[in-house]
C-alpha cells in the first residue's frame, strides 16, 4: 500500500502530491480497501504496520486504488504459495525500512535541487517530481532486476538454496569519525560519508565483493572468497594511510566461516568476530581470525609461526584478545606481502 496522508484542507501541496503520487485523490477507507481487495481487516493492518506505517482511524478516508491492488498482489503471492506467514512478515518488514529510508533521501534530495533552483522548496517538489518520479522509478525497477540477476547466479555457484554461506565478512570502520563530524556542518558531514561510500562502494565491487549495509560510520561487506576480502580490506587501509588521499583513515577486521544469510543481511559468529576485531584494530591496518588465516597462508594453528608469509600476504600473530562474546580470539595482523 501507498502512504497515506490526511487530506490538505486548503488542497495545497499535500493534497495534490497525494493525486499525483497515488494516482487519485484518496477516497476508500480501510475497510473498503480490505473487502475491495478480499482480505481480512486484521491481515490488511498487519501489512500496513510491517510496512512501517502509523495507525489510520477507522474512519478515515485515506486510501486509493492502488492501495486495493497492493493488497491483492500480497494475497496472490500467498495464495501462490510464494509467501508463508514468517516469510512474509520479514519481506514486508523490510520492504518498509528499505523503501522508508529510499524515500527520505529522495524526498530530501529533491527539496534541495528545488531550492537550488530558486523555488520554494514545498512548491518545487511538486514540480520536480512529475518531471523525475517517473524516471526514478524505472530506474528503481531496473536496478532491482540487475541484482536479482546478480544474487541469482551467486546462488547457482554455490549449487544452494539453504539460509546459510560460507563467506568472508569484513567491517571497515572510520577512524576518528567522531571528532571530524563534530566540525563539519550537515551538509558537508553528509558530502563526506557519501564519498567515502562511493569509494568504498567502487573499490569493493571491482574485488569481488559487495557492501551488505552501512551501520553509522561502519561499513559490512561480504565476499566470496577470503583472498577476495584480503585484497579489499588491504586496499582500503593503504588508501586511508596516504596523506595525499582525502580517503579518511580506517581500521578493518575480517572473518571467514559459515554465516546465515537473510533477506540481504547476514548473521553469526562470523560477523560478530569481524565487528569484533574491527573494534580492537589500530588505525590503517586489518585484523583477522583464524579461519581466514588458515585460508590465506594454507597453514593450520599448530604450524604457525609469530611471522607468516604466503604467495600475497604477511601475517603477524598478535596476542590474544577478549571481547564481548569471545574470550582469549586468536588474531593476526594482515599485510601485503
Amino acid at each position: 500500500m501507498d502512504q497515506p496522508h490526511d487530506p490538505a484542507p486548503d488542497g495545497g501541496v499535500v493534497g495534490a502530491l497525494e493525486e499525483h503520487l497515488l494516482g487519485e485523490v484518496p477516497h476508500l477507507t480501510q475497510e473498503q480497501v480490505a473487502a475491495a481487495a478480499g482480505v481480512p481487516l486484521g491481515t490488511a493492518n498487519q501489512l500496513w504496520h510491517l510496512l512501517g506505517f502509523a495507525h489510520v482511524p477507522d474512519d478515515a478516508v485515506a486510501f486509493t486504488q492502488a492501495d486495493v491492488q497492493a493488497l491483492r498482489l500480497a494475497s496472490d503471492l500467498v495464495g501462490l504459495g510464494i509467501l508463508s506467514q514468517e516469510r512474509q512478515d520479514g519481506l514486508v518488514r523490510t520492504w518498509g525500512r528499505s523503501f522508508a529510508r529510499l524515500a527520505d533521501w529522495q524526498v530530501a534530495l529533491l527539496a534541495d535541487v528545488a531550492g537550488e533552483l530558486g523555488a520554494d522548496p514545498t512548491e518545487g517538489l511538486l514540480a520536480i517530481s512529475d518531471e523525475v518520479m517517473p524516471r526514478v522509478e524505472r530506474l528503481q525497477s531496473y536496478v532491482w532486476r540487475r541484482h536479482l540477476l546478480s544474487a541469482s547466479a551467486r546462488m547457482l555457484a554455490e549449487s544452494g538454496s539453504g539460509a546459510s554461506a560460507t563467506l568472508a565478512v569484513c567491517f571497515v570502520d572510520i577512524v576518528g569519525y567522531t571528532s571530524r563530524s563534530r566540525t563539519l556542518s550537515d551538509r558537508e558531514l553528509v558530502s563526506w560519508l557519501e564519498s567515502f561510500e562511493t569509494a568504498v562502494l567502487e573499490l569493493t565491487v571491482d574485488r569481488g565483493g559487495r557492501i551488505i549495509k552501512n551501520i553509522g560510520d561502519e561499513l559490512l561487506i561480504v565476499a566470496d572468497s577470503p583472498e577476495a576480502m584480503a585484497d579489499i580490506a588491504l586496499a582500503l587501509t593503504t588508501r586511508g594511510a596516504d596523506p595525499d588521499d582525502p580517503f579518511p583513515a580506517v581500521r578493518a577486521g575480517v572473518a571467514y566461516g559459515e554465516v546465515v544469510t537473510r533477506l540481504g543481511d547476514v548473521f553469526g559468529p562470523v560477523v560478530n568476530i569481524a565487528a569484533r576485531l574491527t573494534s580492537v584494530a589500530r588505525p590503517n591496518s586489518v585484523l583477522v581470525d583464524l579461519g581466514t588465516y588458515e585460508a590465506l597462508s594454507g597453514r593450520t594453528v599448530e604450524h604457525d609461526d609469530d611471522e607468516t608469509r604466503a604467495s600475497s600476504y604477511r601475517f603477524r600473530r598478535l596476542r590474544r584478545v577478549s571481547v564481548k562474546g569471545y574470550s582469549r580470539l586468536k588474531v593476526w595482523a594482515l599485510q601485503p606481502a
